[in-house]
């Protein structure tokens, strides 16, 4: 085996073979406390901007870095978890509305690809060619696995870094003056800020239920954080975002870090350039098996017999949904 080939197998195992992982970790504060007067905003207001921005955020095309984080509880700590950043990876990640996504990491140094995920709101296709490896299933995750990549999903990224419209049909907003934690810049501690909090609550099939939280930061009034709950209450995604951008009356975060504390894992992505409603054709969201992967449909391994009528048979390409 030459030098050159031993290095390219030592790079892909530093990737792809570590990932793996459990449990949640808060996002670190960042933010630092404002030394001028906080803006006001009402409701109606707040709503406003959410639906606008939301209307006229139609797709996009970005180099990503992504930053992956698992945390793992210490035996017998139940308070205490060890805390494990994996290498970072660059990227391309493509979305068009109403539900698109496509992300692909590249092998550092060789620009290979490390992995290639593709889906919509029903189901997805995950190509690990370094593992030789492809994954396919519905979008739901009954059991998380100790393997990072069996549960990341397209709709948790999509929905994490796409706020949508509040629908008057079926969601009512509520306004709550909240407070956020932030440091002061010179003492470097945490000191409590005042936010607002728009709380969205689905009232669709004649229950009402908390749907999503949008917390705006009094600086700029701009949305710091969004945490989307499921149907029992639980936080499944919890969002927060950093350095928003004007790209043509679109207001887009510079950086966006995802946790999804049921699966266990966390993924920081970092826009390093951003082409905001650029026309993204259905081929670009195509996912081929490779010739020679193993397929691993994810329904079946779970056990998931009802996502199995949802989720793609092992030898189809993954396509869009009109």
């Amino acid at each position: 085996m030459n030098l050159h080939r031993s290095t390219r197998i030592f790079v892909l195992a530093l990737v792809v073979l570590p990932l793996t992982g459990c449990l949640f970790r808060s996002h670190e504060v960042r933010r630092t406390s404002s030394p001028n007067a906080l803006r006001e905003a009402t409701q109606e207001q707040l709503v406003e901007f959410v639906d606008t921005n939301a209307a006229r955020l139609q797709s996009f095309k970005a180099d990503v870095d992504f930053n992956l984080t698992v945390s793992k509880q210490k035996k017998g700590k139940p308070n205490e978890y060890k805390v494990t950043e994996y290498t970072e990876v660059s990227g391309l990640l493509l979305v068009r509305k109403p539900e698109m996504l496509r992300m692909r990491g590249l092998v550092p140094a060789f620009h290979s690809t490390a992995f290639d995920l593709v889906g919509d709101a029903k189901s997805f296709a995950l190509s690990v060619p370094p593992q030789g490896k492809f994954y396919v299933g519905s979008n739901q995750v009954l059991k998380p696995s100790i393997q990072l990549l069996e549960n990341i999903r397209p709709p948790a990224i999509f929905d994490a870094l796409l706020l949508k419209e509040i629908d008057p049909k079926t969601e009512i907003a509520v306004l709550e003056q909240g407070t956020e934690m932030v440091k002061d810049p010179k003492s470097h501690k945490e000191v409590p800020q005042p936010d607002y909090e728009l709380i969205v609550i689905s009232t669709q099939g004649g229950k009402p239920l908390l749907s999503r939280k949008i917390i705006f930061s009094r600086v700029d009034l701009l949305p710091d954080r969004q945490i989307i709950y499921n149907a029992q209450g639980q936080a499944v995604t919890d969002a927060s975002y950093e350095n928003f951008q004007n790209y043509g009356g679109v207001y887009f975060p510079q950086t966006a870090h995802i946790d999804r504390p049921i699966e266990g894992y966390s993924v920081q992505l970092t826009f390093n350039k951003l082409n905001m409603n650029q026309a993204l054709k259905d081929d670009q969201f195509v996912l081929n098996q490779p010739p020679g992967a193993k397929v691993i449909n994810l329904d079946q391994k779970n056990g998931n017999s009802a996502a199995l009528t949802n989720s793609q048979s092992a030898e189809e390409t993954v396509k869009p949904r009109h």
